[in-house]
């Protein structure tokens, strides 16, 4: 899948699309799930999912997948809480994404772009800003 057949000259499809897969992500960052779950929950079917997951795996989320009972798609992740150091361009690139998606979508983004704003505002001079 290439990233112009993700493309949407939609733009509201767009943003509905790149809401859908961050609460895809959270979903898949809390528990392993068959595609069926999300689908459900997040409204649309099963394929939707799948070519939801297609776009995150093909932009380099870590999807773990495991068939059979009790198997399904999870984001694999690390426990604890980890050291993200951005530059401030990389900050500013995030922000004027989400700005242009809209920010607050849901409580995740909102607290995301507080946080951004806030390394952005305040960034220790010798050091990239750190989340």
């Amino acid at each position: 899948m290439s990233a112009s057949s993700a493309a949407s000259r939609d733009p509201h499809l767009t943003l509905r699309r790149v809401e859908r897969q961050q609460r895809l992500v959270e979903l898949l960052v809390r528990s392993r799930r068959t595609t069926a779950q999300p689908a459900t929950e997040l409204g649309v079917t099963t394929r939707t999912v799948e070519r939801d997951l297609a776009r995150l795996r093909e932009v380099g989320v870590p999807l773990t997948s495991r068939p059979g009972p009790g198997g399904g798609v999870r984001v694999a992740t690390r426990p604890g809480v980890h050291r993200v150091e951005l530059t401030t361009a990389e900050i500013a690139a995030l922000l004027a994404s989400m700005a242009a998606l809209g920010p607050t979508a849901t409580d995740a983004s909102r607290t995301a772009t507080l946080a951004l704003v806030t390394a952005l505002a305040s960034p220790e001079p010798s050091q990239p800003p750190v989340l």
